[in-house]
């Protein structure tokens, strides 16, 4: 736990640009920084408990048929791979 000193401290750095706080990138001060790390390190975990284990992996699947050109559901279409997209749903 840092003091209230120390907060100070990393908040004013962090103000003047500086990632004080890993994966905290882009935020203009201390408690922004929080934030961003925290949503970046929940982000897929999240995902996963709305769409179960299954839809994840199924949308996972799905992602990486995508390219610059096309979206992974014309191309897993185009090319006649399974997607399963009623597992995208929590049951």
């Amino acid at each position: 736990m840092l003091t209230e000193q120390e907060r100070r401290e990393l908040d004013e750095r962090a103000r003047r640009g500086e990632t004080v706080v890993p994966d905290g990138t882009g935020g203009k001060s201390l408690e922004a920084q929080e934030h961003l790390a925290e949503g970046r390190s929940r982000g897929g975990q999240t995902r996963r408990e709305q769409l179960g284990t299954e839809g994840y992996q199924e949308m996972g699947r799905k992602g990486g048929l995508s390219t610059a050109e096309e979206s992974g559901g014309e191309r897993a279409q185009r090319e006649g791979i399974e997607i399963d997209e009623s597992k995208f749903r929590v049951q």
